[in-house]
C-alpha cells in the first residue's frame, strides 16, 4: 500500500472547470488563462462561466444578475438569530452557521435535482456577502445595510460594509480578487464540498464543510496572518530583519510557498500589479521589500509568494477588515465550490479512501481490576 500524506499528487476526480500547471504558474477556468478574465471580466460573468460553462451574452448576463439581486436580502429569522451571536465570534465562524441556518430556512434544502441545486447555488452566491456585511455591522452595534439595487456583486459587499458607495479602484481591486479566488482546482475546501456531497448530502452541508475547512491559517486564513505580518512589520525599514528573525526561528514567513506552484502563482503576479496601484502603497512597499529578502534568503528553493500574500494589501487597501479577509475569500470560492458541487452530482461515486493501520495487533483484554 502506497501512502501520499495530504493525498499529494493523487487525483481523485475529472474536472471540467479548471486547469492548473503549477510548473509553469498557469491557472485556465473553463479554458481561459486568469489573465484573459481579470481586470476585463465582472464577477458575475466568470461565475456564469464556472457554472454554465460559456461567458454569457449581454442578455444571459442581464437575466442572471437580476436572478442575483432578487436574492441578495437575508431571511428575517436569520438576521433575528445572528443578532444574538457573541460579538467576538469571528466572521467566519458566524458565516458557517449562518449558511447552515440558510439550510433550515430553505424549503429546497433537500431537493437535488439539477435545476433545484442551481437555484441554491445561486442563493449561496448572492447572500454570502450580504451575510457577512450584516455582521460587521451588527458586531459594531449598527444596523445591516440592505443591498443597493443599482451595484454589482463587488460594489454592493463594499457598500453593505460601509453605507457609502466605494470608489472605482476599490471596486475593482475587489472584484479583481474575487475573480482570481473564485476556482482552484481540488484544493482542500474544495475536495471537502466534493466529499459531502459524495453522500448525496445537501448543498448547504457541503457548502458548511467547505468554510470550515477554508477557516484553517494553513488554506483561507492565511491572508489574513500575512496582513498581520505586514502591520507587525509597520515600515519597509523593518522587513529585512523581521523576516531573517523568523527564518532562523524557523517559523512559516506568511504567504510564502504553495503546495502546487513550483514558480510564481499567477494569481499573486496579478495581484502584485494591482497592490502597486492602489493609493495606499505603504503595505505594498512592505511587501515588497519582504518578497525581497525572502527570495534572496530561499533561493533555489522555488517558494514564491501566492495569492494570499499580495491578497492581503490589496484588500486592507480596498477597506476591508483584516478578519474578513477568510469571509471574503469565501464570497468568491463559493462559486467554485458550487460548481464543483454541481459537477459531482452529475456524476457522483461516494468519496471513501482507505488508510492504511499501523498500530498495534493481537491485544488481550484484561480486566479492569488487572490494569
Amino acid at each position: 500500500m502506497s501512502v501520499e500524506k495530504g493525498l499529494a499528487g493523487i487525483v481523485v476526480a475529472q474536472t471540467e472547470l479548471s486547469f492548473i500547471d503549477g510548473q509553469e504558474g498557469v491557472l485556465i477556468y473553463r479554458g481561459y488563462p486568469i489573465e484573459e478574465l481579470a481586470g476585463r471580466a465582472s464577477f458575475e460573468e466568470v461565475a456564469y462561466l464556472l457554472w454554465y460553462g460559456l461567458l454569457p451574452n449581454r442578455s444571459q448576463l442581464d437575466q442572471f444578475v437580476q436572478q442575483l439581486k432578487a436574492e441578495q436580502t437575508l431571511p428575517g429569522p436569520l438576521l433575528e438569530v445572528m443578532r444574538y451571536y457573541p460579538r467576538s465570534t469571528h466572521p467566519m465562524a458566524v458565516l458557517r452557521t449562518a449558511v447552515s441556518t440558510l439550510g433550515m430556512l430553505d424549503e429546497e434544502a433537500d431537493t437535488t435535482d439539477e435545476a433545484a441545486n442551481r437555484r441554491k447555488a445561486l442563493r449561496l452566491m448572492a447572500k454570502m456577502p450580504t451575510i457577512i456585511a450584516a455582521w460587521e455591522r451588527i458586531r459594531n452595534d449598527r444596523e445591516p445595510i440592505p443591498p443597493h439595487e443599482e451595484l454589482g456583486h463587488a460594489a454592493n459587499y463594499l457598500y453593505m460594509l460601509t453605507g457609502q458607495a466605494p470608489d472605482e479602484a476599490a471596486t475593482r481591486a475587489v472584484e479583481t480578487y474575487l475573480i482570481l479566488l473564485a476556482e482552484h482546482g481540488m484544493n482542500a475546501s474544495t475536495f471537502a464540498c466534493r466529499v459531502a456531497v459524495s453522500t448525496l448530502a445537501d448543498i448547504y452541508s457541503a457548502v458548511v464543510a467547505g468554510i470550515g475547512t477554508l477557516k484553517g491559517p494553513l488554506h483561507g486564513g492565511a491572508n489574513e496572518r500575512a496582513m498581520q505580518m505586514l502591520l507587525e512589520i509597520g515600515s519597509p525599514e523593518r522587513a529585512e530583519a523581521y523576516v531573517l528573525d523568523l527564518l532562523a526561528r524557523k517559523e512559516r514567513v506568511m504567504g510564502m510557498g504553495h503546495r502546487v506552484y513550483k514558480t510564481q502563482d499567477p494569481r499573486a503576479r496579478i495581484l502584485k500589479g494591482l497592490a502597486a496601484r492602489m493609493s495606499d502603497r505603504r503595505w505594498y512597499d512592505i511587501a515588497l521589500e519582504v518578497e525581497r529578502v525572502f527570495l534572496r534568503e530561499m533561493v533555489g528553493k522555488r517558494l514564491y509568494p501566492n495569492v494570499d500574500f499580495y491578497s492581503a494589501p490589496v484588500l486592507y487597501a480596498a477597506g476591508v477588515p483584516i478578519d474578513l479577509f477568510t469571509p471574503t475569500f469565501a464570497i468568491s470560492r463559493v462559486v467554485g465550490w458550487t460548481a464543483h458541487i454541481l459537477e459531482q452530482y452529475a456524476d457522483n461515486r461516494l468519496i471513501r479512501p482507505r488508510a492504511e493501520y499501523v498500530g498495534p495487533k493481537g491485544l488481550k483484554w484484561v480486566p479492569i481490576e488487572a490494569r
